[in-house]
């Protein structure tokens, strides 16, 4: 049996899609195409983005979270980082894995305060809130310190601009064949030259259109 297939996740993971679907966001359709797109790209005002994103869900595909947690299965996962967790749909996935390799932790990183309140009553819901510390703030300062000795994945969802910086931050806690997961890399072409150089110590694929899978090399 798997936490995944099961109650109370299965269910729960159900509703949450469908609420994702039907979420909008008034303030982001007030703003041009071109304005998001800057903003987007954008290294400084990312926040002023996200900000207005604070209604919407932005979670991983179904297919990209069952990825997720075959992923942290077979690599045997006790220790995760998420940046971006938004809502906490991968979270419970992850967490899905963590609990059936036997227990561990996962450290999320979310600066949207109304986001973290309704993600732990979903972790709540669905039984792995022992399981998960979510850390409000930056993640440029929320995961520059305290973090497990020996990480077994990184995901990698918040703001595309950040990945590298954030990667940067974890990079010396990824133990030899940890993994790093990047959603919607197509927005991060420095970061997909980062970890597709070999001198800079990753095996690194692109898995989908726009998700990359990187094995960390000891």
């Amino acid at each position: 049996m798997s936490s995944l297939t099961t109650a109370p996740l299965a269910p729960l993971i159900e509703r949450l899609y469908a609420q994702a679907d039907a979420a909008t966001s008034p303030l982001l359709n007030s703003v041009s195409q071109a304005e998001r797109e800057r903003l987007m790209h954008s290294k400084t005002e990312y926040v002023a983005l996200y900000s207005m994103l604070k209604d919407l869900w932005l979670p991983v595909s179904q297919d990209t979270g069952k990825l997720l947690y075959m992923l942290a299965r077979s690599n045997k996962a006790r220790a995760i980082v998420e940046f971006g967790t938004s809502f906490g749909l991968s979270t419970l996935f992850l967490a899905a894995a963590l609990r059936d390799n036997g227990g561990g932790v996962l450290i999320g990183s979310e600066f949207e305060a109304s986001k973290i309140a309704l993600a732990r009553e979903h972790f709540i819901e669905g039984g792995v809130s022992d399981l998960i510390h979510i850390r409000e703030g930056d993640a440029l300062v929320t995961l520059a310190s305290d973090l497990p000795e020996a990480v077994d994945l990184l995901l990698l969802d918040g703001a595309k601009t950040l990945y590298g910086d954030v990667l940067n931050l974890v990079e010396n806690h990824l133990r030899p064949g940890a993994l790093v997961v990047a959603d919607n890399t197509d927005y991060c072409p420095e970061y997909l030259a980062y970890v597709r150089a070999p001198e800079n110590g990753y095996l690194s694929v692109p898995f989908t259109d726009d998700i990359e899978l990187s094995m960390r090399l000891g």
